[in-house]
């Protein structure tokens, strides 16, 4: 049975007074030995809107500080009852272990709105071939993607290409596997490390991989969406290419996590001086290495906008003025965007001592 994607009673609302979604959780779902799921119960004020692809941004006070991440949805507004996101511990992840080692059913977390633009409109008279490119816990949103295309495109057929680090490591695996007995869904397993119990392509994901994949594909049909690592995306986006996918056929969302999650920068990062002008006032501060400027702002306790805090949302975003940042990431912004000097303080590290960025 399909469930409707804007099931919301008339004239309610979900968010509470502070402009926050309170969700109690359902249940969570151990994948794998590092990966959770976790299913949120509909609030009593209506069900909540969303897209298959789409992202909720989950607020925690962790070791008495306030952490927000972003984790893309894995339900299909079409199909599923309650919505879920599935979080992957990263090594030294402030979140991500906070939640895996902590978080149970009937607990309620504080979330902001979903929102995101990795996702697509689906119709009944769509006949398409999509094809996903998934690495790691990069399937989440490709998981909601080809739900939901199941439920409501009759004649499109689905193609998941998903690579992982050994089959211990497939998140959805006996999902997948159900899945499968449509079949207008099949999926491509590529492994680094090779299984007696799955077949798979063994190694990483290679042009021979993707050829071979479009080879039985109608070209004008070929609708793709890939998710994951950053090299796996470079392959996977360079190698449609060199197939003759369309640029404007190849849709992108990258899994990149913050250097306050994996404290991992760059030896020419060093302690720098910022200036932030926000709503007529200039403020002056030392971001350190390991502190992105937007975290280094909150804690000088400037109220400074801010949602995902890994640079897809860019309700952080600012024009540099005079200077230079390096990002870790850069996909919220268009290359417009980028070309007139916008930046994201979420994931941005001074790299010169005359910075200067005017947000909003």
């Amino acid at each position: 049975m399909a469930f409707g994607l804007f099931k919301k009673k008339e004239e309610s609302k979900t968010t509470s007074n502070d402009g926050f979604l309170h969700l109690k959780v359902k249940e969570v779902i151990k994948e794998t030995d590092d990966a959770i799921s976790i299913h949120f119960e509909q609030p009593a004020q209506g069900d909540i809107e969303y897209k298959a692809g789409q992202f909720f941004t989950i607020i925690a006070d962790v070791d008495g500080k306030e952490v927000r991440r972003a984790y893309s949805v894995c339900s299909s507004p079409f199909v599923d009852p309650n919505p879920a996101v599935t979080v992957k511990r990263v090594e030294g992840g402030v979140m991500s272990n906070y939640l895996n080692d902590n978080l149970s059913g009937g607990e309620t977390l504080k979330v902001m709105s979903p929102i995101g633009n990795f996702t697509t409109d689906f119709s009944a008279t769509n006949s398409r071939e999509l094809v996903l490119f998934g690495g790691g816990s990069g399937i989440t949103p490709l998981m909601s993607i080809a739900k939901s295309a199941l439920d409501q495109e009759p004649n499109t057929k689905i193609t998941l290409v998903y690579a992982n680090r050994g089959a211990d490591s497939i998140i959805f695996k006996s999902t997948l596997e159900q899945m499968q007995q449509d079949d207008r869904f099949s999926v491509v397993h590529v492994l680094e490390n090779e299984s007696d119990s799955l077949k798979a392509h063994s190694g990483y994901l290679t042009q021979e991989v993707i050829d071979t994949v479009l080879a039985d594909k109608e070209l004008p049909k070929v609708e793709c969406f890939v998710c994951g690592p950053g090299p796996m995306m470079d392959i996977a986006i360079n190698g449609l290419g060199a197939a003759g996918v369309p640029s404007d056929k190849v849709h992108k969302e990258s899994f990149v996590s913050t250097a306050s999650e994996e404290d991992a920068v760059s030896d020419e990062i060093v302690a720098r001086e910022v200036t932030i002008i926000y709503d007529d006032e200039e403020y002056k501060y030392t971001v350190e290495p390991g502190e992105t400027i937007l975290e280094k702002g909150l804690d000088e306790d400037i109220d400074l906008p801010f949602s995902c805090q890994s640079g897809l949302c860019t309700a952080c975003r600012g024009k540099c003025l005079s200077g230079k940042v390096k990002m870790t990431e850069d996909e919220g912004l268009s290359e417009a965007e980028l070309d007139e000097g916008y930046v994201l303080p979420c994931v941005s590290h001074p790299l010169t001592d005359d910075i200067v960025i005017e947000i909003g």
